[in-house]
């Protein structure tokens, strides 16, 4: 049976962690309150969920104006579900959703080991692009987001 991806607005903060630590995102000296996760979801323009015997197994967000610009970014299946296309299925359930808003510029950074796996949805390289993040300098420690 295939998982149902839907969008959600909340959800078990519990499987979300597992998601994130199985991604490698997840520092429990940096987390050490999930309350931000609700705040996560709430507000992202779209949190879509895979599901599988009612256990989030996978998620996407998209970051947006919700007009014209989006970012998708916090994709991650669960290692032991991974290779089923559930990763591709949850990119294109955002990707008609943005759709059905207008939303036409539609980007992502991507970790160099998986580039490969959204140029085959029609992503591409922004030539002429770097992509940046803002660290700053807090107590003589980098933020989470190097």
């Amino acid at each position: 049976m295939k998982p149902e991806i839907r969008l959600v607005r909340r959800v078990r903060r519990e499987e979300f962690v597992r998601l994130y630590i199985d991604g490698g995102w997840w520092d429990d000296a940096y987390y050490s309150d999930t309350s931000f996760i609700d705040d996560i979801v709430t507000g992202s323009t779209l949190f879509a969920a895979a599901f599988k015997d009612s256990k989030m197994i996978g998620m996407g967000r998209a970051i947006s104006d919700g007009c014209s610009d989006a970012y998708i970014q916090d994709v991650v299946v669960l290692k032991r579900h991974r290779g089923k296309g559930i990763g591709n299925s949850i990119i294109r359930f955002l990707l008609s959703e943005l759709g059905k808003r207008g939303i036409d510029w539609i980007g992502l950074v991507a970790e160099p080991e998986s580039a490969k796996f959204y140029q085959s949805l029609g992503f591409h390289k922004m030539r002429g692009h770097t992509p940046m993040c803002f660290v700053p300098e807090v107590s003589g420690q980098n933020s989470r987001r190097q």
